[in-house]
């Protein structure tokens, strides 16, 4: 019998529907893709190219000149400040970010319980995501408003020197000083959050309660590992943000320097202090992808070497049926030739 071959089908035109939904599509997309080229990929290669001079802008135009790695150079042996600050702001983000995901967590908890003006809640604590911020922010926190007035943070930080190094201890003490500045940043966050935990289904806690599950047992199983994933982007989401707001003193260093006056500094040299910052920035965003990233659970573990095992069955199942195709063709082929030699001899005998 032939095989029979397989039909290819003709491939049509895409139909105006299709042409319609795609055209769309990119339409969405298209100031999305517009503003990365234009804003971030093009400022991003410009900044790269200029670290590696030393630039002036004079009357008669811009000059460029190359100095190489000069500008690094002149930052980490010139210039005290920048390492003090990039010690300082690794303390404070390793220390915020998780107070600012669980009081996230927590706030959006107890928005999605069973309680009476949920809306107006919800308003009160993403109200200063939209207020506070720009020259609102450096205004309040000039008249001590983001600070608790009763709390000496120096008595604090002399008491956590003792046993910490001060560069720790000064980090803790700042940490109280802005406490209320902190939790204020935690209104996208808890919104994510709030997200999340209205995809969980009810049926699961339902289930879990009629096994004899806890409250405290049912957030360890069924809440703490269905957002884990939100916990991950609530932590990016924060490092990037405190990373890039108007309060961090690095922000401020590398935007003084690019508008300084002095010859040794400049563009080139706040490019370089950009780019050595963002690796920092990107070196903490791993750490937290390490930490909170999403690790195979213990079933999936059992039912992937469940699966392997099986498959090993299936192949050994195979090779045992082969064998014993080849070794039934043998025995076949041997008795037709014992007939054939029976039969010969008989015929001679005849």
């Amino acid at each position: 019998m032939s095989k029979e071959k397989k039909v290819k089908k003709p491939k049509g035109k895409i139909g105006k529907l299709e042409r319609k939904e795609a055209l769309a599509g990119y339409a969405f997309i298209a100031p999305w893709i517009i503003g990365v080229l234009l804003f971030m990929l093009y400022p991003l290669g410009q900044s790269f190219y200029y670290m590696w001079f030393n630039i002036r802008i004079t009357p008669l135009g811009t000059n460029f000149n190359y100095v190489g790695t000069g500008n690094f150079t002149q930052i980490w042996l010139e210039n005290p400040e920048f390492p003090q600050q990039i010690v300082t702001y690794l303390w404070q983000t390793i220390l915020e970010v998780p107070i600012i995901v669980v009081f996230a967590l927590m706030i959006a908890m107890m928005l999605n319980g069973q309680i009476r003006f949920k809306g107006f809640f919800r308003l009160i604590f993403f109200l200063p995501v939209i207020i506070v911020s720009g020259p609102v922010m450096n205004m309040l926190v000039s008249q001590d408003a983001a600070s608790i007035p009763v709390m000496n943070v120096q008595s604090i930080v002399n008491a956590l020197d003792t046993f910490l190094p001060y560069s720790l201890a000064e980090s803790i003490g700042e940490l109280f000083s802005n406490m209320i500045m902190i939790l204020w940043y935690s209104g996208v966050q808890i919104l994510i959050f709030l997200s999340a935990l209205q995809k969980i289904d009810s049926a699961l806690y339902e289930a879990a309660k009629i096994d004899g599950g806890s409250k405290w047992e049912c957030f360890w199983k069924i809440t703490l590992p269905t957002i884990k994933p939100m916990i991950l982007l609530n932590a990016v989401y924060s490092v990037i943000f405190l990373s890039s707001n108007e309060q961090n003193e690095l922000i401020n260093m590398i935007e003084s320097a690019m508008f300084s006056g002095t010859k040794e500094k400049g563009y080139g040299y706040a490019s370089a202090m950009a780019w050595m910052y963002s690796l920092i920035v990107t070196l903490i965003v791993l750490l937290f992808f390490l930490l909170l990233g999403s690790k195979k659970d213990i079933y999936d573990r059992q039912v992937k070497r469940r699966k392997r095992a099986m498959k090993k069955e299936a192949r050994l199942a195979k090779k045992i049926e082969r064998r014993g195709i080849r070794n039934a063709k043998k025995l076949e082929r041997a008795r037709k030739k014992r007939s054939y030699k029976t039969y010969s001899g008989e015929g001679d005998y005849r």
